[in-house]
């Protein structure tokens, strides 16, 4: 999943990527990012569904932190990347459980990295008597089953300055996850 917000300074956008969903609190605990996958957030700050800007988050396993590249120009774009410049910001990965940690980089920018509760909240059972067309909408919010109620990802937040995307008053954004080869 991705969400993109701004953060409660509103000269910094928040960029969240949730992994591993649907993770049982029994597994939690021993679920872990994988040191062979970038987590990269594409801007879009021209409108052209091209991305100029990246954010690459990497995890580090030997360090068990997440660290954090760009935002940087990509020398390449689409489904090829690489690492592009120097760690911006890292933190330790938050466990199971702990209160938690967050880094900040010199540029202002702030990573969090850890499990957290699945944020996504969907009724699947209503979702699939309207498809099946024996009702017409979702239910309220205080009826509706959270099918994801209980379960958890690993999450990884970037809060980052506005200033380091640009001047677009409008971006587009998305996420990828690109597994080393």
């Amino acid at each position: 999943d991705l969400y993109v917000f701004r953060a409660q300074d509103v000269n910094n956008l928040v960029f969240v990527a949730n992994t591993q969903g649907l993770l049982a609190p029994g597994s939690t605990a021993a679920a872990k990012f994988d040191a062979n996958t970038v987590i990269e957030f594409n801007i879009d700050n021209t409108g052209d569904a091209v991305e100029d800007l990246v954010i690459q988050c990497k995890y580090d396993a030997a360090s068990n932190s997440m660290q954090v590249y760009g935002p940087v120009l990509p020398s390449e774009k689409g489904t090829r990347s690489k690492l592009e410049g120097s760690v911006t910001a890292s933190a330790a990965v938050t466990a199971y459980g702990s209160a938690p940690v967050t880094g900040t980089g010199a540029t202002g920018i702030k990573v969090f990295a850890g499990p957290r509760d699945d944020p996504f909240y969907f009724d699947l059972t209503q979702y699939k008597k309207i498809i099946a067309g024996t009702a017409t909408a979702f239910l309220p919010a205080g009826m509706a089953a959270d099918t994801f109620a209980g379960t958890n990802v690993l999450s990884i937040v970037v809060e980052v300055p506005k200033t380091l995307l640009g001047g677009a008053a409008k971006i587009n954004v998305w996420v990828e996850t690109k597994k080393k080869i």
